[in-house]
């Protein structure tokens, strides 16, 4: 009966949201409607009737569509689930494809991840890095680090990844010390966007960051990150480039900012 009723909220929704979409094309572009669609309305829903959670439901997609132990494989199956049943906050393959190709261009030995959500972008990051690297990525929220864990356990990937629970208010500070981290030459931020402009402030502080040290920061127009953009943008010490694309698996505009630390 609730998979009925489910089905009837979803089917219903879906059908005004396309009537709208059709009537008014600008609805598809509009950042608000379609982060209300997919995190508010949609998400609430199926979590509601199913019981269980988006990370969940991805995790359980990943190990029936992927192959087990092939990161390739893995996020193929992550984009599916998310262009064919429902929408998540990954970086998604447009923009991913722009991180693997700065990330290619660096090369880096040492990599932080700030917002690991369900392991996407770690996937991606991971799969391109040289033997003897290290990736870092730390997660705020412990249901999504759990599930993380699970899908790049699942890539193959847990040999290289090293998935930090907590706040990077917290965890910034004690890298060199518990980590036995020097400096990082790439920060990719994917976290909270108010976090964008003090994190990359304590990496600075905290001596984290190197002269050529590269920082790319996702979601830079929707959700947005005006204070972080007006920041580096106006930072002597740094070179940035922004990179223009669209909201993951939407046509909602988006874009990415790599930024190079001059020290």
């Amino acid at each position: 009966m609730e998979w009925c009723c489910l089905a009837v909220c979803i089917g219903s929704a879906a059908v005004l949201f396309a009537l709208l979409a059709r009537l008014i094309p600008a609805v598809q572009k509009s950042s608000f409607v379609v982060l209300m669609w997919h995190d508010f309305i949609i998400e609430r829903l199926r979590d509601k009737f199913t019981q269980t959670t988006r990370p969940q439901r991805m995790l359980k997609a990943v190990q029936k569509n992927a192959t087990k132990g092939n990161p390739d494989s893995a996020i193929s199956a992550i984009d599916h689930f998310c262009k064919h049943s429902e929408w998540a906050m990954n970086v998604g393959d447009e923009k991913g494809s722009i991180l693997d190709s700065v990330l290619s261009e660096v090369n880096p030995k040492t990599v932080l991840e700030l917002g690991t959500y369900c392991g996407y972008s770690a996937l991606r990051i991971a799969r391109l890095l040289s033997p003897g690297s290290r990736l870092i990525t730390l997660e705020f929220n412990p249901a999504n680090a759990a599930i993380a864990k699970q899908i790049i356990a699942y890539a193959g990937l847990q040999d290289m990844i090293t998935l930090v629970e907590g706040s990077s208010g917290d965890w910034i500070p004690k890298m060199k010390e518990q980590l036995g981290i020097t400096t990082f030459d790439f920060v990719f931020l994917d976290h909270w966007k108010d976090r964008y402009v003090p994190d990359t402030k304590l990496l600075e502080e905290c001596g984290l960051l190197r002269k050529g040290s590269v920082l790319l920061a996702d979601n830079v127009i929707c959700p947005g990150a005006p204070e972080y953009l007006k920041y580096i943008r106006n930072n002597p010490r740094y070179e940035s480039r922004y990179y223009p694309a669209h909201l993951e698996y939407t046509k909602v505009e988006d874009g990415l900012e790599k930024s190079v630390y001059l020290g």
